[in-house]
């Protein structure tokens, strides 16, 4: 008999809404077939029946992620992440060396599905606009071995895969990414370095202005 999965500790917890933090490699919500059942929604229900998921992260990205109780909840959180009005902070280690400056760069790249290739997406002149803020925090660049970088990153656009397509684009693919790295990219970290660290927006009863941060399990090391 398989054992049941450790109940989730919130981040947050109030009468409207959870906040929780996934860990790598979980799924957000069922996938197809008998093993893909266990995932973030189903672990939140046992614990809290009347939640319900508002937003995804991708199964390869830990991190921040709110659920709302109830419909009416779900709702209002939905709209305020369609209208933008939440703030989404990431961090990644990716490949190469990114240049280190005070402001943030902008990558603006229309993003579509990748029909042969599906689910990947690419970069296409008729996709959807896709922008994403990026701001550089140290890199390593150990000798004879190749360099990484770690970064902030904030999608200001909601597309499927951005932050990992929109890094590929620029020549600074994600540690560790299964699907859009080669085999030598994906041996140098044994998950995707990629972490929802910070969400921000307002509270949907209370209006009371909120704002969670939690740092990645993993860390930019030197040689």
């Amino acid at each position: 008999m398989t054992a049941s999965p450790p109940d989730l500790l919130p981040v947050h917890e109030d009468a409207h809404l959870l906040v929780l933090d996934k860990p790598a490699g979980l799924l957000c919500v069922p996938g197809r077939g008998e093993d893909k059942q266990d995932c973030l929604s189903a672990r939140a229900q046992r614990q809290w029946p009347d939640a319900l998921i508002v937003h995804r992260l991708d199964m390869g990205t830990s991190g921040l992620v709110v659920m709302a109780r109830g419909l009416e909840m779900q709702r209002v959180l939905s709209a305020a992440f369609a209208d933008r009005e939440v703030h989404k902070r990431y961090e990644a280690v990716v490949d190469g060396v990114m240049p280190q400056r005070d402001d943030w760069s902008l990558i603006d790249a229309p993003l579509m599905a990748d029909w042969p290739r599906r689910p990947l997406q690419k970069i296409d002149p008729a996709g959807k606009p896709s922008l994403t803020r990026w701001r550089a925090l140290s890199s390593v660049s150990p000798p004879g071995g190749p360099a990484a970088t770690h970064v902030l990153l904030e999608p200001l656009t909601g597309r499927s895969h951005q932050l990992r397509v929109h890094l590929l684009s620029i020549g600074h693919p994600i540690l560790g990414d299964a699907l859009y790295g080669d085999a030598a990219l994906q041996a140098r970290a044994p998950r995707l370095l990629l972490h929802a660290r910070e969400l921000g927006f307002v509270h949907p009863a209370t209006r009371e202005p909120l704002h969670f941060e939690c740092a990645a399990g993993f860390v930019l090391s030197g040689p």
